[in-house]
């Protein structure tokens, strides 16, 4: 089953740092940029990191399995090998999660692993990955 990408532009407060993330350290592949934005190739998505200091890293947060959830977030659900490879990744470059790489709903329809973690502008990431993809939206 072949799934839309999706397109996605979120405000990032300067350009260097955010290269420097996506690219070097998430591993994204770039594509066109000016001295404003940034299109990065996220998973096979386009996701554009747009220069505007005031607007990034601003959200709420709500109780979701015993944890403060970014009620702003994005990611991606990857494969359950490559989840904990990123994990890895993202430890080994000392990253701050918001929350560790933990498995959530443990024994429960849905169960996944999944981190949080912030860009350097304070935009909240979710990664996650379910054993079984069939339960991506189990109730």
């Amino acid at each position: 089953m072949s799934i839309p990408r999706f397109h996605l532009a979120f405000p990032v407060k300067e350009l260097e740092k955010t290269l420097h993330f996506y690219r070097d350290i998430l591993g994204c592949k770039t594509g066109r940029s000016s001295d404003k934005w940034i299109d990065f190739d996220f998973w096979g998505h386009q996701v554009v990191a747009h220069v505007s200091p005031d607007d990034a890293g601003k959200s709420a947060s709500n109780e979701v399995d015993g944890h403060e959830v970014p009620a702003k977030h994005f990611g991606v659900i990857l494969e359950w090998d490559e989840f904990f490879e990123l994990a890895d990744r993202l430890k080994e470059h000392a990253l701050e999660f918001i929350i560790e790489p933990y498995i959530r709903f443990r024994g429960k329809p849905g169960e996944q692993a999944t981190m949080f973690f912030l860009d350097p502008s304070g935009n909240a990431l979710e990664f996650k990955a379910f054993r079984d993809e069939s339960q991506i939206f189990a109730k």
